[in-house]
């Protein structure tokens, strides 16, 4: 792929994933969609090995999978059926995280939000560079922060999401080790 045609990609994944966050945003129909899809634990668990592309495609230094792959993770909430019944733990954590996301925004929450791009572009810049550990360890570390995140916003019902990210964290070192051991990085 031509590094022309690589950006033109880039820029299209770019604006899907800036549209997906927009109607999430402001299209309550939409979110409903989304929201109520989101509940599936389905979607908990496929978003952190969702990573792993990116990391892939951060290594081969595309930036059209690399925003592929932050589209794929975006969207990844609605890609499973809403499930018929929810845990309550799961939905009470839910109702939090909604709460948290149209509630008041001030400096130290919009500060917190822009732990998100700022992990991408660490991720990013460990693998392109063939930093593997480094990279593993933001994986890591992110995983571990919106755990902590997720219990001091949402006490007991934040703990629902801990299987989902600890899976993630093994299931992506573990690739990553075999992928580095294998030659595949």
């Amino acid at each position: 792929m031509t590094r022309t045609t690589d950006l033109t990609l880039a820029a299209v994944f770019a604006a899907l994933t800036l549209t997906f966050i927009l109607l999430t945003a402001y299209s309550e129909p939409f979110f409903d969609f989304a929201w109520a899809r989101h509940h599936n634990a389905l979607s908990w668990y496929i978003r952190p090995l969702l990573l792993l592309p990116f990391c892939f495609f951060a290594y081969k230094k595309s930036y059209a999978g690399m925003l592929f792959s932050v589209f794929a993770l975006m969207t990844s909430m609605m890609w499973f059926p809403a499930p018929a019944v929810a845990s309550e733990q799961a939905k009470e954590f839910l109702q939090m995280e909604s709460e948290y996301l149209f509630g008041t925004w001030n400096f130290a929450k919009t500060l917190m939000a822009l732990t998100v791009p700022l992990m991408f572009i660490l991720l990013g810049m460990a693998f392109w560079r063939r930093k593997y550990l480094y990279g593993f360890l933001v994986i890591a570390l992110s995983s571990i922060g919106k755990m902590l995140w997720s219990v001091v916003y949402g006490g007991e019902s934040g703990y629902v999401l801990f299987p989902a990210a600890i899976i993630g964290i093994l299931l992506s070192g573990a690739v990553i080790f075999i992928g580095q051991k294998r030659g595949w990085l």
